[in-house]
């Protein structure tokens, strides 16, 4: 069997799941990577076939994407060209995380895809979410559509949602209770981060950075 796997390359979180899927799809068949955009820090050991320009999202420094930002990285007609350039026939099964150029083409080709994504999950009325309506909910169903969903999320809120992927060197670690609170949040600016969490003194924080040392 032959397959394709279709990884959105915005953010470390597609990434560092995707290594932990990619020797399971291997077992399977044949297996093309293909990765958009261009905001991971994270890698793959495993060849890429296909490395697209896509549609990457440009994290700002107060907690979410900046728009004008990608905006402004977005190219309309590179997308436009790539989709239509991407030939899918050959492939048995495409499995896509959350990646708009392959699942636009197999709308275009008239192919079936299956999304294995934390967004997938939001497929599910049960899964909660802001009452007031933005564009991100304009996103989640028109950036990277498929026919079928497989969703990862904190809690199983419906049958299709699973629980996080984790790597295997985490979940093999001992656990331990060192008396902080670890805080990753590398969209928002570390000492906005340290300003807000110094109003709690009584509790202890730790600022997980890729900015500072």
């Amino acid at each position: 069997m032959k397959i394709l796997y279709a990884i959105q390359g915005t953010g470390n979180g597609h990434i560092s799941r995707a290594r932990e899927i990619i020797p399971l799809l291997q077992k399977y068949g044949e297996l093309d990577i293909l990765v958009s955009g261009t905001q991971a820090d994270v890698k793959l050991s495993q060849p890429v076939k296909y490395q697209l320009h896509g549609f990457s999202f440009i994290f700002g420094k107060k907690g979410g994407v900046n728009h004008f930002a990608t905006w402004l990285s977005m190219n309309l007609f590179r997308f436009r060209k790539d989709m239509k350039q991407l030939s899918l026939k050959d492939y048995d099964l495409i499995v896509n995380d959350f990646e708009p150029v392959s699942a636009w083409a197999c709308k275009l080709q008239g192919i079936d895809c299956v999304s294995l994504s934390h967004q997938a999950a939001f497929k599910s009325k049960k899964v909660p979410r802001p009452r007031t309506l933005d564009w991100g909910k304009l996103i989640l169903s028109r950036y990277a559509p498929t026919k079928y969903h497989i969703g990862f999320h904190f809690d199983r809120y419906d049958t299709f949602i699973h629980t996080p992927v984790i790597r295997a060197e985490i979940r093999a670690m001992r656990s331990e209770n060192l008396g902080h609170y670890t805080v990753y949040l590398p969209a928002v600016d570390d000492k906005r981060l340290v300003k807000l969490l110094s109003q709690i003194p009584e509790i202890k924080w730790e600022v997980f950075s890729k900015h500072s040392k």
